[in-house]
């Protein structure tokens, strides 16, 4: 039977105290080693729902027929350009089905230095959902209005305010085209700032939003992506022409009844005026991260490789350490203590380090979530939370502790091997 718990731990932490320098170097190592993977896992996890969760009250995406993952990108994150765009008349029909609870639609296609513009109505506000079905706040002013007397006015991001430095009133311009490579600016109709959005870490925080009369105005002087030459249109012009949208990019669908999503979806897949495409937000996004998931694998993989060099090196220490602790080694097997006592005090030791840097790891991840999370929420989208752990993490956590403490039977079967004589006479 092995030394008892107590007297054991208290053997531990003396001999530890001792090495405290090479010891506490091994304990840094590792914590560092842990907090790389949980941050991975943890970034991993929380982009997951960040994505997820960017459009997390809508039932369907529905535009022109395409691929799935593309359709969902550009319509809920802003990422790549849409194939073809669905008329009007469709969103019209669609929106008046009566498994239809609601629909939103949205224009894309221009932008404004780096963000993009999103061209909807009024009901963007009042029904689109983030988060956990969180609705979106104004932190300042007003949503813009619906009608044709206030056409030039938007409302902007979180994010786009801070880089831009905008405020209430202020006065931008939108470009033709999307991201930092334009056609063309709207010049001659520029837009007030009427509200700015509350931060909700999604791509609305990224995003100019005017009404969908705007995108109309802005564009009738231009065709084919392109102005017309020597002819123009004064922005307090444009209320002479009719405003109404021709057509639109993509559509997000709100069911009264969740349970004919699948009726609705194959409805609008099966839609005979135009080709469209009904995706589930879920399933599109399932599709997406399976095909980054060897990035995820690869990530882990990087963080594990981490955690066998932090494994290692305590392993390098403890069997260099055996040297200098012989006639420590020797002085306890001479009051008693058994060969496998020796190779359980290794163990422990091994098992207190790996904890010790478990728990510091832990400690630096949550501070570093304190620290970056506003960073990371405005930079990447990604909302990242302090938490307990979730159950993948305290596996983890679990196999790297095993690790530890197979690692330590190296150095415990080695001070095993080691008798009495010959730490009470070590060689020169």
């Amino acid at each position: 039977m092995p030394m008892l718990l107590p007297v054991l731990l208290r053997v531990v932490l003396k001999s530890a105290w001792h090495r405290r320098l090479t010891l506490g170097v091994t304990l840094v190592a590792i914590a560092l080693s842990v907090t790389l993977l949980l941050a991975v896992e943890r970034i991993r996890y929380d982009a997951r729902e960040s994505f997820r969760q960017s459009v997390s009250g809508t039932d369907l995406v529905v535009g022109a027929r395409t691929g799935p993952i593309q359709l969902m990108l550009y319509a809920g994150f802003r990422i790549g350009e849409a194939t073809n765009n669905m008329t009007w008349q469709s969103f019209t029909m669609l929106a008046t089905d009566p498994a239809v609870a609601w629909a939103i639609p949205l224009s894309l296609g221009d932008s404004h230095r780096g963000f993009s513009v999103l061209g909807t109505n009024t009901d963007y506000f009042q029904h689109f959902r983030y988060g956990l079905s969180q609705s979106l706040a104004l932190k300042q002013g007003r949503a813009f209005g619906g009608d044709i007397d206030r056409v030039f006015e938007a409302v902007i991001g979180a994010e786009v305010a801070q880089k831009l430095d905008y405020q209430l009133g202020d006065q931008i311009k939108l470009s033709h085209g999307i991201g930092n490579v334009t056609l063309a600016e709207h010049g001659d109709k520029p837009f007030h700032v009427v509200g700015i959005l509350a931060p909700t870490g999604t791509p609305v925080d990224r995003t100019v939003h005017v009404s969908l009369q705007a995108i109309e105005a802005i564009h009738l002087n231009w065709q084919g992506g392109a102005q017309l030459p020597g002819f123009a249109i004064p922005a307090e012009a444009v209320r002479k022409f009719d405003l109404a949208p021709k057509q639109i990019t993509a559509m997000l669908v709100g069911l009264k009844n969740r349970i004919s999503v699948f009726k609705v979806q194959r409805h609008v897949n099966d839609y005979p005026q135009e080709p469209l495409m009904a995706v589930l937000p879920g399933v599109a996004l399932d599709q997406l991260w399976r095909v980054i998931g060897v990035i995820e694998k690869t990530l882990l993989a990087v963080s594990a490789m981490v955690i066998l060099v932090g494994v290692s090196g305590l392993v390098a220490v403890m069997l260099a350490g055996l040297n200098e602790r012989r006639r420590e080694l020797a002085i306890l097997r001479s009051v008693g203590a058994r060969p496998r006592d020796i190779l359980w005090l290794l163990m422990f030791e091994g098992l207190v380090v790996m904890l010790s840097g478990i728990f510091l790891g832990t400690l630096l991840l949550s501070l570093a979530i304190f620290l970056c999370a506003p960073v990371l929420l405005m930079q990447f989208g990604i909302d990242m939370q302090l938490r307990i752990l979730t159950m993948q993490e305290f596996w983890l956590l679990l196999w790297v502790m095993l690790a530890g403490v197979l690692a330590s039977l190296v150095p415990g079967y080695r001070a095993y091997q080691l008798s009495l004589s010959d730490g009470l006479n070590p060689r020169l």
